[in-house]
């Protein structure tokens, strides 16, 4: 009896220990790396349980400026996916590849996407630093809700190349994600047709908008460029506040990334209320307002028709 208990006890372990190794592999998640929190995002709706993603710029963080620390290189370094916004966004993030001697696939999320080009105002702001623009495309594409379910797509289609067995749970992941992108751009179509069309326009502090502009209609003036690493000079700031009496502009905004000075000092001068805080290139803490990109752009149109649609405070 005894032998015959030791003889099932072994058979027991030696099964575990076999199906230990295919218990590990089916548990094992494909590791990607998104450059700022709103491709994290997008990943994470988009993979679900079988990624895990590790996002370098993270909340209410500024990747004009960031600055990539050793844990980044050994992130990249093991990831099997990067994802980048491209367009000149992350001017640090070609040499943190290079010297972390990774071998993942870096996959551009902005693909397919028509850029939008920059004035040659807009030229001169961004040209400072280590993030040049003067190539012409804004790179904040992810402020139309259009240009959203391009990126959700290029991200499909990567997560798939890298984990084919998953596909099948990526693509309806991303059909669901796509679904209530639509609804999205509807609330916010919604909301601006409640706007006066002589009130539809507004400062913020750096130009992070374009693209909603063009998507939505509304008109926002920025006294940096569309990079925060260049200072707005004087005579920016002069010619916003002209420009604000003259137009009477009804309202400026705060963003998260930037510093609140320059637009409180045009509230001053103006007259013109603060809007409330827009979240521009990064999202907000999972406890905030803006924790996911549909949490950030249902936010942002909320303060925007608050502050523009009755001229209420």
């Amino acid at each position: 009896m005894l032998n015959r208990r030791c003889l099932i006890a072994g058979l027991t372990a030696g099964l575990a220990l076999s199906a230990a190794p295919l218990i590990a592999r089916a548990q094992e998640k494909l590791p990607v790396v998104a450059s700022f929190s709103i491709l994290g995002d997008f990943a994470r709706e988009i993979g679900g349980e079988r990624v895990a993603v590790t996002i370098l710029v993270g909340p209410d963080g500024d990747a004009h400026v960031y600055s990539p620390t050793p844990a980044d290189a050994k992130s990249v370094a093991a990831a099997k996916l990067v994802l980048i916004n491209g367009l000149k966004f992350e001017g640090w993030l070609s040499r943190l590849i290079k010297s972390s001697g990774t071998s993942a696939t870096v996959v551009t999320a902005t693909r397919a996407i028509s850029p939008l080009k920059l004035q040659d105002d807009d030229h001169d702001h961004g040209k400072s630093g280590g993030h040049d623009h003067a190539g012409g495309d804004d790179p904040h594409a992810w402020q139309s809700v259009v240009n959203a379910r391009l990126y959700v797509a290029n991200i499909r289609d990567a997560l798939s190349a890298a984990d084919p067995a998953g596909k099948v749970a990526y693509e309806a992941n991303a059909a669901a994600y796509l679904g209530k992108l639509d609804g999205l751009q509807g609330e916010i179509q919604a909301a601006v047709a409640r706007i006066p069309v002589d009130r539809r326009k507004a400062i913020t502090s750096h130009d992070a908008f374009g693209y909603f502009v063009r998507a939505y209609g509304i008109e926002f003036v920025a006294p940096q460029g569309v990079s925060t690493e260049a200072e707005a000079s004087a005579r920016d700031v002069a010619r916003i506040i002209r420009q604000v009496k003259a137009q009477k502009i009804p309202a400026v905004f705060l963003e998260n990334i930037t510093n609140p000075r320059l637009i409180e000092q045009i509230a001053r001068e103006t007259g013109a209320k603060i809007g409330g805080r827009l979240y521009s290139d990064a999202l907000s803490t999972a406890s905030g307002p803006a924790g996911t990109y549909i949490e950030m752009m249902r936010h942002n149109i909320r303060q925007i028709e608050k502050a523009l649609g009755t001229g209420a405070a």
